[in-house]
């Protein structure tokens, strides 16, 4: 069962950039279909972004689209999220998750995968 540990996360002003990173436990990493997702207090986990197992494919949320880049190095079994021009509406814990479930097309429900980080924070003040 593959581990994953996100890092990265912390508290920036709006406009600024982060860059998550979720490690994963195992080389078959690359295998996966891959996701970020977040969540504030009260609310469901929202879908952010999506990467295929073998990196072709890739979505987006429309809240996101043009700012967020997900990527992935398989030499390091580690997934990433490119946070760019942040706003305070990107405030929220996010998470990495990733299933070995095959499938066609984007994977943007939390259905969809069977394995989760613990989260990282990100914080964007104005």
């Amino acid at each position: 069962q593959v581990q994953l540990v996100e890092s990265g996360g912390g508290l920036v002003q709006a406009g600024d950039s982060l860059r998550l990173s979720c490690e994963a436990s195992e080389r078959s990493f690359a295998y996966y279909r891959k996701a970020w997702f977040r969540q504030v207090p009260g609310k469901e986990r929202e879908f952010v972004a999506f990467i295929s197992y073998r990196g072709a494919d890739r979505s987006y949320a429309d809240s996101v689209k043009g700012r967020f880049t997900i990527s992935i190095d398989n030499t390091k079994n580690t997934l990433y999220l490119q946070m760019d021009s942040l706003k305070p509406e990107d405030t929220a814990v996010y998470y990495c998750a990733a299933t070995r479930r095959l499938g066609t097309g984007p994977a943007n429900s939390q259905r969809d995968y069977d394995y989760w980080g613990q989260g990282t924070q990100v914080t964007v003040s104005s």
